[in-house]
Protein backbone atom coordinates (compact mmCIF):
# COMPACT_ATOMS: atom_id res chain seq x y z
CA UNK A 1 0.00 0.00 0.00
CA UNK A 2 1.21 3.96 -1.14
CA UNK A 3 -0.02 6.81 1.04
CA UNK A 4 0.86 10.32 1.27
CA UNK A 5 -0.86 13.34 2.94
CA UNK A 6 -3.51 15.27 0.50
CA UNK A 7 -4.69 17.95 2.87
CA UNK A 8 -4.79 19.36 6.01
CA UNK A 9 -8.21 21.63 6.93
CA UNK A 10 -8.39 24.27 9.48
CA UNK A 11 -11.69 24.76 11.07
CA UNK A 12 -12.96 28.50 10.88
CA UNK A 13 -16.34 29.86 12.17
CA UNK A 14 -16.44 33.14 9.68
CA UNK A 15 -14.64 32.46 5.66
CA UNK A 16 -14.70 36.06 5.30
CA UNK A 17 -12.77 36.81 8.50
CA UNK A 18 -10.92 33.66 7.54
CA UNK A 19 -9.75 35.03 4.13
CA UNK A 20 -8.83 38.65 5.54
CA UNK A 21 -6.31 36.82 7.91
CA UNK A 22 -4.88 34.07 5.52
CA UNK A 23 -4.73 35.49 2.13
CA UNK A 24 -4.89 39.33 3.22
CA UNK A 25 -2.63 39.17 5.99
CA UNK A 26 -0.20 35.81 5.76
CA UNK A 27 -0.14 36.14 1.65
CA UNK A 28 -0.95 32.64 1.30
CA UNK A 29 -1.40 31.43 -2.26
CA UNK A 30 -5.43 30.65 -3.19
CA UNK A 31 -5.63 26.95 -5.05
CA UNK A 32 -9.54 27.38 -5.04
CA UNK A 33 -12.59 28.05 -2.87
CA UNK A 34 -15.87 27.46 -2.21
CA UNK A 35 -18.90 28.64 0.04
CA UNK A 36 -17.82 26.06 2.95
CA UNK A 37 -13.34 26.47 2.42
CA UNK A 38 -10.65 28.07 1.28
CA UNK A 39 -7.97 25.59 0.29
CA UNK A 40 -4.27 26.96 -0.33
CA UNK A 41 -0.90 26.19 -1.88
CA UNK A 42 -2.09 26.09 -5.49
CA UNK A 43 0.40 23.31 -7.05
CA UNK A 44 1.87 21.64 -4.09
CA UNK A 45 1.62 18.15 -3.39
CA UNK A 46 -0.76 19.01 -0.40
CA UNK A 47 -2.38 21.62 0.43
CA UNK A 48 -3.86 23.05 3.54
CA UNK A 49 -7.76 24.87 3.87
CA UNK A 50 -9.78 26.86 5.73
CA UNK A 51 -13.11 25.32 6.53
CA UNK A 52 -16.68 26.54 7.68
CA UNK A 53 -17.19 24.33 11.15
CA UNK A 54 -20.55 23.18 10.61
CA UNK A 55 -21.25 20.20 12.87
CA UNK A 56 -20.11 19.88 16.41
CA UNK A 57 -17.83 17.80 15.92
CA UNK A 58 -15.89 20.50 13.97
CA UNK A 59 -16.47 23.37 16.00
CA UNK A 60 -15.10 21.62 18.79
CA UNK A 61 -11.81 21.84 16.92
CA UNK A 62 -11.85 25.69 16.51
CA UNK A 63 -9.66 27.70 18.07
CA UNK A 64 -6.90 25.62 19.21
CA UNK A 65 -3.05 24.94 17.97
CA UNK A 66 -3.20 23.20 14.85
CA UNK A 67 0.19 21.89 15.19
CA UNK A 68 1.15 23.73 11.83
CA UNK A 69 4.39 25.08 11.28
CA UNK A 70 4.49 27.47 7.79
CA UNK A 71 7.61 28.29 6.69
CA UNK A 72 7.74 31.83 5.42
CA UNK A 73 9.92 34.67 3.46
CA UNK A 74 10.29 37.99 5.16
CA UNK A 75 9.26 36.93 8.53
CA UNK A 76 10.19 39.85 10.43
CA UNK A 77 8.04 42.11 8.05
CA UNK A 78 5.23 39.26 7.71
CA UNK A 79 5.06 39.28 11.76
CA UNK A 80 4.76 43.08 12.02
CA UNK A 81 2.16 43.46 9.22
CA UNK A 82 0.30 40.66 10.99
CA UNK A 83 0.66 42.40 14.29
CA UNK A 84 -0.86 45.71 12.25
CA UNK A 85 -3.57 43.73 11.17
CA UNK A 86 -4.96 42.95 14.07
CA UNK A 87 -3.68 39.53 14.33
CA UNK A 88 -2.42 38.23 17.85
CA UNK A 89 0.72 36.43 18.77
CA UNK A 90 0.83 33.66 21.75
CA UNK A 91 4.91 33.88 21.51
CA UNK A 92 6.48 36.86 19.71
CA UNK A 93 9.22 36.35 17.07
CA UNK A 94 12.54 35.07 18.26
CA UNK A 95 15.46 34.42 16.90
CA UNK A 96 17.29 30.66 17.66
CA UNK A 97 20.12 28.67 16.98
CA UNK A 98 17.60 27.23 14.16
CA UNK A 99 16.03 30.14 12.79
CA UNK A 100 13.53 32.54 13.46
CA UNK A 101 9.97 31.40 14.89
CA UNK A 102 6.79 33.04 16.07
CA UNK A 103 3.59 31.46 16.68
CA UNK A 104 0.17 33.41 15.82
CA UNK A 105 -3.50 33.39 16.42
CA UNK A 106 -5.61 33.54 13.52
CA UNK A 107 -8.94 35.36 13.77
CA UNK A 108 -10.82 32.23 15.40
CA UNK A 109 -8.05 31.46 17.90
CA UNK A 110 -6.43 29.09 15.85
CA UNK A 111 -2.23 28.69 16.47
CA UNK A 112 0.35 28.64 13.53
CA UNK A 113 4.21 28.73 14.38
CA UNK A 114 5.91 30.88 11.94
CA UNK A 115 9.65 29.97 10.68
CA UNK A 116 12.27 31.49 8.52
CA UNK A 117 13.90 27.85 7.87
Amino acid sequence: MSAALKNIVVFVTDLAKARSFYVDLLGLPVAGQSEMIIEFFPGAGTSMGVSLALHDDARALVGRHTGISLKVENIVELCEKLKNGGATFVEPLESSPWGKMAVVRDFDGNLFALVDR
